[in-house]
Order: C-alpha cells, then structure tokens, then sequence
C-alpha cells in the first residue's frame, strides 16, 4: 500500500513508521524539519495547517494513518492542533482510508482540555464521509518514549510518588503500531477499539510503579499524592520547566480521574491483532533502551 503519515518523527509515528515499512508499504510522511532520506520514504515538508502541504501528502495514496497530535498547551493550542489539524487533514484525504489515533482521554471529554481536543477530533472524523476507524490506546510506553521517563528516573532512586489510588491500562508503542497498520490494511471500517496489554482489569497505579521498579532493579516505595498536590506539582514543573513541563494543570487534571482502564468489550478482535509484549519484558527493554540513550 501507498500510505500518507502523520507525527512519523515522533514517538508513537517513528513505531508506527518502522512497522508499515516492516509490512512492506511505502510511506509519505509529513514532517515540520528536514529528515534524512529513507527506503520506501517520501517526505513532505509541512504542517497540519498548510493545506497545500496536505494535498500533496494525500496525493496518490490508499490509506491515511493520523498520529499526529499535541499534548502540551493551552485550550486553544489543543484545538488547533487536535480537532482543526484532524479536519484539515480529512478535507485533503476524500476518499481514502483515514486511520485516526485518538486518545482514552477522549472517553472524558470534560475533565481536561487535552482530552475535550482530543473527543471534539474524534467526533470530526466518525461524521466525516470517508472509510475511518479509530482507535483510542491508553497509557503508552516503550523506547523513545518521554512522557513516562520520570516515572523511570524516579524508580531508579527507590521512591515513586503517584496520582491518588486509581488504575489505568497500558500498551508497548510496538504492539500499538502493529494494531494501526493493520488497521490500515483491514476492511474494517466505522469502528472505535480500545487496546491495551490484555491485562484484565489493568494496573494500579501502585502495581505499575513496582513493575517500572523492577525494570531498573529496585524494590519501590510509592507515596499516592492527593489531588492538591498533584495539583500544586503541575504548577512548580511549568515554573521550573516551562513548555518543556511534564506535568501540566491540564494533564493534573486526568491523572486524578480514579478509571483509565479500557473498555475491554472494545478490544479487536483476534483475527485482526492481540499484543505480543508482556508488560514486564516491555518496561525492562525500554529501561534498557533508556539507559543506552542517556537519559536513565
């Protein structure tokens, strides 16, 4: 196949990059900076915003696979770039296959602007006309990723301190790009799925630490934080760190809701994919990734 990319030189995109060219497609992706030529990869100079760049990325090609996203930002910067960068983005692929990559965040639409972006995207493309399918992952993790690295820096020091007692789902960053291709391969269209790593019931927040524990070889002690403090540590990270924070009063805002596991009447069905990484061997492997980069 002949697929259009969106947020290949991100975490999630690079995954999801690797196993189209892996199945053996060809790939135009979009991207803001100059990328190094790549087998099988035609880069498109441009944006979610530049209409003339998006006519060219859909130009000729069978699926769309939307990864794209922002995650950092204020209320109009998650509209901009989640729902309007979704509608730009369907106006430029008629009558294409459109794979959109959502977010569980979507699920609760009014507890963060992050998530309300992310529902208001997904609305966009579910009335659209064209062949979609979407999905909404939970937690991912795996090489490259940054958004779960603290949890790791802190696990290394034998103290892990959590949102209030909850418990959420997670998925390998490969395991969840193996699910969008195939959904850009599969004629399985007008479909929402949750996916995750088949653990029933999926994690406590507890639970999860003291297996990111065991991926860098400590026994952890976790400290819950009560929202307040949750709340009060978004507001030091954005002093200290700035735009470069991790921890956002939007993001604060979902990390206390107590139920970010997937509904599992939601998961694909067998036929078409099941994860292949036990969560175990996928944290100690990103532990390892981590450490060979330089940043555990």
């Amino acid at each position: 196949m002949n697929i259009a990319l969106t947020g290949a030189t991100g975490f999630l995109g690079g995954h999801v990059l690797r196993r189209a060219l892996e199945a053996g497609h060809r790939v135009r992706a979009l991207a803001r900076k100059p990328q190094l030529p790549r087998d099988r990869v035609e880069w498109v100079a441009g944006s979610l915003n530049d209409q003339t760049a998006l006519a060219d990325l859909c130009q000729g090609i069978d699926a769309v696979i939307h990864v794209a996203g922002v995650v950092n930002g204020d209320a109009a910067t998650f509209d901009a770039g989640n729902r309007l960068g979704t509608v730009a983005l369907l106006g430029a692929a008629t009558g294409k296959r459109f794979v959109h990559v959502s977010s569980i965040a979507a699920r609760e639409p009014q507890l963060s602007n992050y998530g309300a972006s992310k529902r208001a995207a997904e609305d966009a493309v579910i009335t659209s006309t064209l062949d979609w399918r979407v999905v909404r992952p939970p937690a991912i993790y795996g090489p490259g990723d940054t958004d779960n690295l603290e949890l790791f820096r802190f696990a290394r020091w034998g103290v892990v301190p959590l949102p209030p007692s909850g418990r959420i789902s997670v998925i390998h960053a490969e395991d969840l790009a193996r699910l969008i291709v195939a959904l850009a391969e599969a004629d399985t269209k007008y479909t929402v799925y949750d996916a995750d790593d088949a653990v029933a019931d999926g994690w406590s927040h507890k639970e999860f630490a003291h297996a990111i524990g065991l991926a860098v070889g400590r026994n952890v002690m976790t400290i819950p934080l009560p929202p307040t403090l949750v709340r009060t540590g978004a507001r030091i990270d954005g002093i200290l760190r700035g735009a470069k924070a991790k921890l956002t009063p939007d993001r604060a805002a979902y990390f206390c809701h107590p139920d970010w596991t997937i509904d599992a009447t939601k998961r694909p069905p067998i036929e078409l994919w099941a994860p292949q990484i036990a969560t175990a061997a996928g944290l100690a492997e990103t532990a390892t990734w981590y450490r060979a980069a330089g940043w555990l």
